[in-house]
């Protein structure tokens, strides 16, 4: 992946747009989570329900803090074990959050990226960003730049080219709070 098409992507996502980056097993499509009018965009391309909620991704769990409540030392633990990785979180959410990003739980979906791809991109952003599979609601996830495409054509602003991480499943979400898996990685995706 060359720096130059991160960069592009950063620039994408600094604008307002909507791109399409590889994550562990899908493409993911993501915005800026600061940005109500690229989440309302992002939404009505997968023609997705604002009261699902979205997930973050970020490359380290410091660019996910400011939208999460403190929580028991124990059972952060259990999450920093996970990640970087394919793991999901549901963690709970400061109650200022807006609910374009949580919908209508009290807690926010947060991912630190294990994919290099995804990582950067974060990195170079400098905060985290909207992670959702790239496929229409209740459609199988794009794997691939060609199905993204096919799927999308010239409505996203960036397609940041790579390959996904190979697992062959969505991320598995947990509950911080209980431990509980919401889904298991063997599920449809979000």
């Amino acid at each position: 992946m060359s720096d130059k098409a991160i960069s592009e992507a950063v620039q994408a996502l600094r604008n307002g747009g909507v791109i399409a980056y590889p994550t562990e097993s899908v493409y993911g499509l993501g915005c800026d989570p600061a940005n109500t009018e690229s989440i309302k965009r992002l939404l009505a391309l997968k023609q997705r329900q604002r009261d699902k909620g979205l997930i973050l991704i970020a490359s380290d769990f410091a660019q996910l803090s400011p939208y999460l409540i403190d929580i028991d030392e124990r059972l952060q633990q259990a999450v920093y074990a996970s990640w970087p990785g394919p793991v999901t979180w549901l963690w709970p959410a400061r109650s200022n959050l807006s609910r374009w990003l949580r919908g209508q739980h009290e807690t926010l979906a947060v991912r630190v990226s294990a994919h290099p791809i995804a990582a950067k991109l974060c990195e170079q952003f400098g905060g985290a960003l909207i992670s959702t599979s790239a496929n229409l609601a209740h459609q199988p996830p794009a794997r691939s730049v060609q199905q993204v495409r096919e799927l999308f054509g010239d409505d996203l602003d960036y397609i940041l080219e790579g390959e996904t991480g190979g697992d062959p499943a969505p991320t598995e979400i947990r509950d911080v709070l209980s431990g509980s898996i919401v889904r298991s990685a063997a599920e449809s995706s979000l």
